[in-house]
């Protein structure tokens, strides 16, 4: 193995500072330097200011061996990064002749020139140019004082592109292996007690290594690898996955997907089954994230928000003395509500959720009390979750579907469908 390179990511820019853009570049560019094995160990914000961007590249002169700049490579008086960069370490900007000439029929095709617009052509003497495929602003790359520095654009296309294209090829050589990561989906148990289950062998571990990190509705639980190859990294995570795998045991719903519906999507593939879903404090969010899906038309055959008792009873046909008698947040309307859309449906499987997002309750339940129900024509199952009267109306939507996908998943593997 070789060195292993400290880096930091500088983002330049007042806008970032003040909130009124996201900082993306920094997110990317960090995920994928994490999977050629180049260790990002710090992350800085700085504005447009001459002299706080000099300190910042003092201090990451003082603490990385590679500094990766984002931004300030435009033509205007404040994108100054190439012109501090330069100075802190001691190079000229210089014109390069193939970039001038590039900016010249650029500007020379869209007849809005102005003369500041060559600046961006400037650059620190020996460095190597990289080109930009969606923009004007070149960027580049050098090594003086001991130092890698890496510069790009801060438009995220922009960014994204030329690290891709040029900055990637060029940081290869200073990685000491490849990173591999997969990612175990959990749905029934949160970080802390995911941390808790694991805290022995994350603390003995060193390579490989997991750790979990809370998502909205379900926790992950990421393991990472360092080798000289990505076969040898996937040999060294394989047994660790199947020990995480076994104490889980079932409520790990899929491995490297992005969220739960993706997961039954997955299983729906090879085991093909129609499913609608009658939903009402959801407001048609399941069939709203099901549906973002490519394919899902094969599989999902429609749903009926019914939001209010009189299309429970207008639309779904489920008995009004029902309502009345048990209350629309119920066991009983829950199962009706999946009964009745396979029924009007014809699908194999119907789903229903009914329940009390928030912030008024009904004078019966609590807030966040939800039943969630499937139906397969046969047996009808139904589950009440309670999510904490404090939760917000988002969180409390989101969890039921997920408690309604995870009911479906469970259905179509064999296991017990309420858990």
């Amino acid at each position: 193995m070789s060195k292993a390179y400290v880096t930091e990511i500088l983002s330049v820019g007042t806008e970032l500072l003040l909130g009124h853009v996201t900082n993306t570049d920094a997110r990317d560019i960090a995920e994928q330097l994490s999977k050629i094995g180049v260790d990002v160990r710090y992350q800085t914000v700085v504005g447009d200011n001459p002299q706080r961007l000099r300190d910042c590249v003092e201090i990451a002169k003082s603490r990385a061996d590679i500094i990766i700049t984002t931004g300030g490579l435009g033509p205007t008086c404040d994108d100054l990064t190439k012109q501090i960069l330069a100075e802190c370490f001691g190079l000229k900007l210089v014109k390069n002749e193939a970039e001038y000439a590039g900016l010249y029929d650029y500007f020379n095709v869209k007849k809005n020139f102005t003369p500041n617009n060559f600046l961006q052509a400037y650059l620190p003497e020996g460095c190597t140019v990289f080109h930009n495929n969606c923009g004007t602003a070149p960027g580049c790359a050098f090594e003086a004082q001991g130092k890698v520095v890496v510069m790009l654009p801060g438009p995220p296309k922009e960014c994204n592109a030329m690290f891709r294209e040029s900055a990637i090829p060029y940081l290869r050589r200073f990685s000491d292996g490849l990173i591999v990561s997969h990612t175990l989906n959990i749905f029934g148990l949160g970080e802390s007690t995911v941390d808790q289950m694991f805290r022995d062998e994350m603390n003995a571990m060193r390579n490989p290594s997991m750790a979990p990190y809370a998502k909205e509705c379900d926790c992950l639980l990421k393991v990472t690898a360092k080798a000289g190859t990505a076969e040898e990294a996937e040999d060294m995570l394989r047994p660790a996955i199947a020990e995480i795998r076994g104490k889980l045991g079932d409520i790990v719903y899929g491995m490297d997907v992005d969220c739960i519906e993706e997961a039954v999507m997955q299983l729906l593939r090879d085991r093909p089954l129609t499913f609608a879903a009658a939903e009402s404090c959801t407001g048609g969010d399941i069939a709203r994230r099901f549906t973002e899906l490519p394919g899902a038309s094969a599989f999902f055959l429609g749903g009926v928000v019914s939001y209010t008792n009189g299309v429970k009873a207008g639309v779904l046909g489920i008995d009004p003395a029902l309502i009345e008698e048990k209350s629309a947040v119920s066991y009983e309307v829950a199962k009706a509500m999946a009964e009745r859309v396979r029924q009007l449906t014809g699908a194999d499987v119907g789903l229903g959720v009914t329940g009390l997002a928030g912030p008024d309750g009904d004078g019966v339940h609590e807030v966040g009390t939800v039943f969630i129900s499937l139906s397969d024509g046969e047996r009808t199952w139904v589950r009440e979750a309670h999510m904490g009267a404090q939760r917000t109306r988002s969180y409390v939507r989101r969890m039921a579907g997920n408690y309604a996908f995870d009911m479906l998943r469970r259905y179509m593997t064999g296991l017990d469908v309420l858990g």
